[in-house]
This record gives structure tokens, C-alpha cells and sequence, in this order.
């Protein structure tokens, strides 16, 4: 069932309705409400003090740095911003929660109302608020019955996005994540690696009658490790529940963990409701203004996001929307770009380097761009070369690769390995001679072909012949040159060939 699509079943008879809330760990060095390190995969319980782990006595200092990520935010997402938010404790139990309540807000947040246009349609946002993380449970592999807390991320700092129920697909739901994603990433507020945990996200779904006015009985998922399984997971449940409606069962309002191996959602208690925590205001902290001239200051530090650099990609360098997708999918490649460019003004030659060889060859070597060691200035040299024909594609990326191992510049590598391309005819010439007396069968079966009009078979043994004197110039020879003057001497054999019939 979880590979049934809700369309193909119930087209037309149900509606989607879907809210999404995402837990965006922002970039910090210092947790929420203490000085300790926010670092991550150091040794357990070695980034924690008294505030971390609740011990009495002990007082919150509000770390100002998460206002200003979380003002960015909401400014990156059209939301209104209140001038004044409000910490409340969210009091539950939990092992890895030591104080028993969390801080947190609630009817007082950050931001409110704001949307993310996806595919044309805006998705609205209810609110964005800032809060600690909790601790984190390690579960013995050798005896089930004891379980370890590690208190490191306890206090790490925590922003909550929450949707509206606005969105009508998990496949949106999934886009949305993914732009959202990418924003994040491009205002530098969250690196959202979701393997660390610095992104997670909980999804709420109901289904429904078309016709019917009312939502329907929503039920919680959480426990998605990625994107996909957001989508997957509100896949499975959006059928699960219209299963339930066909056959007059009642779907019931409860909290659902996503099964990754078995690709189902499974019943994990009945949801609570907000009332449950028992909000009330922290009364070891203030509340915190937000002064007009302080949200003016912070917008001017946003800069570009996806769409409005998509756009003006496609103004400035008159690229195809999929170029300009790659090129803006991180903000690092975005700028790498335009810095190749500022050097080589040829975008889309840049762009194609970028994406057939640069980004091919990073991937085999597991490096982000990110960390990509050859400056745009040097990526832009060896463009240059080839695009001048002073070296081969071929060499090219030989040289790319020797640039990644050595940290030479591209100039260095090619008068250190003699790579300079070989435009001298007679040079070539001499090269294609001995080709077509070494293959002297493929040259006959060259003329049969075209005798035949047979041409695609003609152009695979020009294309052979092609690449083995290519070979023999160990791939420095101009192609171009090479095919011409392989034109030449075929027609030349041809001409003797006739003269001594």
C-alpha cells in the first residue's frame, strides 16, 4: 500500500489536507540558554553544565545570536514579526528532558503568518518560534532494558516552523521541504543536515470528502529521516486513512511512526492536546523586544534567496531552467559560478564545465564544493584552455584532476606535462598516414560503406579512425584538425586506388 498514489485509487473523492512542523537547529557555537558548545559528535555528555542537565539553582542567559537567525528567517518568509516574543516552559516528561519542561514559546512566538511560494502557490506558515533541544537517548545494543541519556544537545538551539494546513499533496509537501531546505541554507541560519539531526520534521495529516467543509481526523508522523521518507510516509498514511473512510471505520487522532523498512506508518500513542504541557511564562526570563530598527538592520544581511537568484540567473545569463536549477541548488555553487564566470565570460560554457566535469568529478571524491580546493580563478584558466584549444576536453579533465591532487594551477600542469594540443598539420598528417597504413581493412571498409550509402556505418569507422589517431598523439592533437585532414588522406587512398585499376 505505501507504493499506492492516493490519485490512482480515489481520484476526485478524497482531499489531502497536510501541516507540516520542521525543527531547524540554527548555527550557533553556544546553546540557547548557556555557554557550552553546540559541536557535534563530540563524547557524550562532555558539552553540558548545570543549566544543560536542569540542576536547581541554575539560570537561563538567552543567547541573542538565535534571535537574529530566527528574525532572518522569518524575513526570508514574508512572516510578521511581533515586537515582542515570550518563553514559556513546556512542561512533559521525558528521559532525555531533565528539567521536565522545555523552553520554548507559544501564543507569543518569534514570527507569525508568513508563506513560501511553491510551484505558484503560497503556502502559508502559522508561526516560527524559537526553543531548546532536548537530550539524546542511547539504547543498549546488548540488553534492551537500559538506555543511556546523552545530554550534549540538550540546550542546543532550536527554531520550529509550523505550517498552516495548507498543503495538499505529499508531493508538495516534500517540495516545500526542499525549498525551505534550501533557503535555510542560503541564509546561512542551519547547515539542515538532517544525518545530524540539525533538521527534522513531523508532518500532520487528514483526509476527507471533496465535497465535505469539515478537515478530517488528523494524525501525526514523525520518525522521517529525509525528504523522500516525508513523502512516502504521508503517501502510505493519506491511503491508510481513505481505506479506513471506504470501508465506515473511524480514523483515529493519534501519533504514527514511519517504519522505514517495512514502509508503513505504526500507532505509537494518542495524541495530546496542547493543553497538556500546562504552558506558563519562564519567570527566569524577560520577555524579549524586538526593536523595528533591529529587524531593518538584520534584513539587509539576507541577501538573495533561491528565487530571486533563479531570476535573475535567468536575466543575467539566458541559461535553460534546469542549468539555473543545478546552479542555485547551494548557495556555494550559486557564487562559484559567478565567480568562474567574472573570470571566463562565457556562462553557459562555464555552466556545462561545472556540471559534466567539476560536480562529476567532486562527487567521486566525496567533496562538497563547499570545500572545493581550486579557486574560480583557476577553474576559469583551465576553461580557457580548452575552450582556446591550447589543450584537449580530454586533458582538461586530466588537468582538473591533477589540480584537485596537487593544488597547481592549470598553466602548471599543462607546461609540466607537455599537454599544449598539437595543431601542426604536418605534424597530424603524419600521424593520420600511419593510422590509415596500420588500418588498412577499416579504410576499405570505409569506401564499401559509402559506396553503399550506408552512413552511419562510414561515420563509425571515421569515428574508429579518428580515435586511434587520437592515440597515437596521446591525446593532444586538435580533433578538428584531425578529422580534416582524415578526410583528405581517405580521399587520396580512394584516388590511388582507382589509378591502378
Amino acid at each position: 500500500m505505501a507504493d499506492e498514489t492516493t490519485n490512482d485509487i480515489y481520484e476526485n473523492k478524497y482531499k489531502i489536507t497536510i501541516g507540516l512542523e520542521i525543527h531547524v537547529e540554527l548555527l550557533t557555537e553556544s546553546k540557547m540558554f548557556c555557554s557550552c558548545s553546540t559541536k557535534f559528535g563530540e563524547k557524550e555528555n562532555s558539552q553540558v553544565c548545570p543549566v544543560c542537565v536542569g540542576l536547581p539553582g541554575s539560570l537561563p542567559v538567552f543567547n541573542y545570536k538565535t534571535l537574529e537567525l530566527g528574525i532572518k528567517t522569518a524575513l526570508a518568509l514574508n512572516c510578521q514579526i511581533p515586537s515582542e516574543c515570550v518563553f514559556v516552559r513546556k512542561s512533559y516528561f521525558y528521559p532525555d528532558l531533565p528539567k521536565n519542561f522545555q523552553i520554548s514559546q507559544y501564543n507569543q512566538p518569534l514570527a507569525i503568518n508568513g508563506y513560501l511560494n511553491i510551484n505558484n502557490k503560497k503556502t502559508p506558515l502559522r508561526r516560527i518560534h524559537l526553543e531548546e533541544d532536548t537530550g539524546k537517548l542511547i539504547h543498549s545494543e546488548h540488553n534492551e532494558n537500559i538506555s543511556l541519556v546523552d545530554f550534549n544537545r540538550a540546550g542546543v538551539p532550536l527554531m520550529e516552523i509550523v505550517t498552516e494546513p495548507g498543503i495538499s499533496s505529499p508531493q508538495e509537501a516534500e517540495a516545500f521541504l526542499l525549498e525551505l531546505k534550501k533557503i535555510l541554507q542560503y541564509i546561512e541560519v542551519s547547515d539542515c543536515n538532517m544525518e545530524e539531526g540539525s533538521l527534522r520534521c513531523d508532518a500532520n495529516i487528514s483526509v476527507n470528502f471533496y465535497d465535505s467543509k469539515e478537515l478530517g481526523t488528523k494524525t501525526e508522523i514523525k520518525n522521517m529521516n529525509s525528504f523522500k521518507s516525508v513523502r512516502k510516509a504521508l503517501q502510505f498514511e493519506s491511503v491508510r486513512q481513505m481505506h479506513l473512510l471506504e470501508t465506515n471505520k473511524k480514523v483515529i487522532q493519534e501519533t504514527r511512526l514511519w517504519d522505514e523498512t517495512n514502509q508503513t506508518t505504526e500507532s505509537m500513542r494518542t495524541k495530546e492536546e496542547a493543553h497538556d504541557y500546562r504552558y506558563f511564562p519562564e519567570p527566569d526570563l524577560l520577555p524579549i523586544k524586538i526593536p523595528q530598527d533591529i529587524v531593518e538592520k538584520i534584513s539587509l544581511q539576507i541577501g538573495e534567496i533561491p528565487a530571486q537568484k533563479q531570476k535573475r540567473f535567468l536575466d543575467q545569463y539566458n541559461l535553460s531552467e534546469y542549468n539555473i536549477s543545478v546552479l542555485t541548488s547551494e548557495k556555494k555553487l550559486a557564487d562559484y559560478f559567478e565567480e568562474t564566470v567574472s573570470f571566463y565570460k562565457e556562462p553557459e560554457i562555464v555552466s556545462n564545465w561545472i556540471q559534466t566535469v567539476l560536480l562529476g568529478i567532486l562527487k567521486e571524491r566525496n567533496i562538497s564544493i563547499k570545500i572545493c580546493p581550486i579557486s574560480s580563478k583557476n577553474f576559469a584558466e583551465l576553461i580557457e584552455l580548452v575552450n582556446s584549444k591550447k589543450i584537449t576536453a580530454t586533458s582538461g579533465k586530466e588537468v582538473l584532476t591533477e589540480m584537485l591532487d596537487t593544488g597547481k594551477s592549470a598553466i602548471e600542469i599543462v607546461n609540466e606535462k607537455h599537454l599544449i594540443q598539437v595543431q601542426d598539420e604536418k605534424t597530424i598528417r603524419q600521424w593520420v598516414k600511419e593510422v590509415i597504413t596500420e588500418y588498412p581493412k577499416a579504410v576499405k571498409d570505409y569506401w564499401d560503406a559509402i559506396d553503399a550509402q550506408n552512413n552511419v556505418q562510414a561515420s563509425n569507422i571515421s569515428n574508429f579512425l579518428k580515435g586511434m589517431v587520437m592515440k597515437k598523439s596521446k591525446g593532444k592533437a586538435d580533433i578538428l584538425i584531425v578529422a580534416k585532414i582524415l578526410m583528405e588522406e581517405l580521399d587520396n587512398v580512394r584516388a590511388k586506388t582507382r589509378q591502378t585499376r
